[in-house]
């Protein structure tokens, strides 16, 4: 029943259906509130009303239900606070209550033992990131865009199965734990992560040794990072996109970002960083997009290859910078100004574009995780049921 142009409250009609397996009325026009008695749809196992009109509190009684396993209630006007975790959150697994009007703290125990993925980005959540205590499968956290402050709690350097972290756009400071420089991140000697997304908003580690060549996309903008970038990101062999624009960071494009041979997205704009940029970067022969605009760079811009494709935008607010495609005529490693200046343009790299460069490898991930639940149990059709679902509605749910 999704996707059609359902208006007014939530039938009463559905209680009596207490042998539902799976609702999707997303992508209405439902307004109202969410009904108290869906707890009494015992064998519920997904329930999504994405997209829809929906205001009020997120009824407690749905975090509790034995069997339900999904629950997207995604862009609504819901408000109030979350709940607090009565018996560890039942059977939930994917949870997905982005771009609502929740607020308060997000309680320590919100990630019950059998949480996969939760998104909160979106919404107006204050507070510390919480220890989230019992957590134990989570892949997928996502907290962007929230007015979350504080640092990075050291539990989370015991998260050994989180896939992907987001924690950008909140008011975040301090540094990484230290733990997380020895942390196996889900490693376990000897092995490996096969996809491994980090978001956060404050200033990153020095190094994480073997476990950061395993990074697919990294964002840290718009948020009040300092210092240099460290070199060890040139050892993100897998990254398809970096955007670390809007910081305060300084130094140098470390020369071997000529190390990431998969990047196509590289976002620099709109920090304090200096000096030339790295001529090895013409041998990333994947990138599409590169913005170093609005920084302090001198010296000749790189030539050849993809650098040949990339317009004054790339490089606007560097008035050291000499070369094509500027105006500014190179004089050995000096420049020569021109008559006449271009007029400063911001340009910043749509969240949106980043997010396309790796939704086939999360995609991928949903699949896997919520087939693997699937496996010696009664439910087993009906598992495959759901996800087959949830491949054709993974951009609804999580765009």
């Amino acid at each position: 029943m999704d996707n059609n142009l359902f208006t007014g409250k939530i039938g009463r009609g559905l209680q009596s259906l207490r042998s539902l397996i799976m609702l999707d009325i997303s992508n209405n026009n439902l307004s109202g509130v969410i009904p108290s008695w869906f707890d009494q749809l015992q064998d519920l196992h997904s329930l999504q009303i994405s997209n829809n009109l929906l205001e009020g509190e997120v009824p407690i009684s749905l975090f509790n239900m034995s069997s339900l396993q999904l629950l997207a209630l995604s862009a609504n006007s819901l408000s109030g606070d979350l709940p607090q975790a009565i018996s560890g959150y039942g059977a939930l697994k994917v949870l997905l209550l982005r771009d609502n009007n929740l607020s308060g703290v997000i309680p320590d125990t919100l990630l019950g033992k059998n949480i996969i993925v939760l998104d909160l980005r979106n919404n107006r959540l204050s507070g510390n990131i919480p220890e989230f205590i019992n957590t134990q499968y989570i892949r997928i956290l996502l907290l962007r865009g929230n007015n979350l402050t504080g640092s990075i709690p050291r539990r989370l350097c015991a998260v050994r199965s989180i896939h992907l972290l987001d924690l950008a756009n909140n008011k975040l400071n301090g540094s990484i734990p230290s733990c997380l420089r020895n942390a196996s991140l889900g490693l376990g000697r000897g092995g490996y992560i096969r996809r491994l997304f980090i978001i956060i908003t404050f200033f990153l580690w020095e190094h994480l040794g073997g476990n950061l060549k395993l990074l697919f996309g990294l964002d840290l903008s718009k948020n009040e990072l300092s210092g240099e970038i460290p070199i060890e990101f040139g050892d993100l062999r897998k990254l398809h996109a970096l955007n670390l624009s809007h910081n305060n960071l300084s130094g140098v494009i470390p020369e071997s970002f000529s190390g990431l041979k998969n990047v196509e997205s590289l976002d620099l704009s709109f920090n304090r960083l200096q000096g030339q940029i790295p001529p090895q970067l013409t041998e990333l022969s994947n990138l599409e997009v590169f913005n170093v605009s609005y920084n302090n760079f001198s010296g000749v811009i790189p030539q050849g290859k993809q650098f040949n494709s990339f317009d004054m935008r790339s490089y606007i607010g560097n008035p050291l910078l000499c070369g094509q495609p500027t105006d500014i005529r190179c004089i050995g490693n000096t420049f020569q100004e021109a008559d006449y200046g271009v007029e400063a343009v911001e340009n910043t790299i749509d969240m949106v574009s980043f997010y396309w460069s790796f939704v086939a490898a999360y995609i991928t991930i949903l699949l896997g995780l919520l087939a693997s639940l699937s496996f010696d149990s009664p439910w087993s059709r009906v598992w495959f049921y759901i996800v087959d679902a949830l491949v054709h509605k993974v951009r609804k749910l999580l765009w």
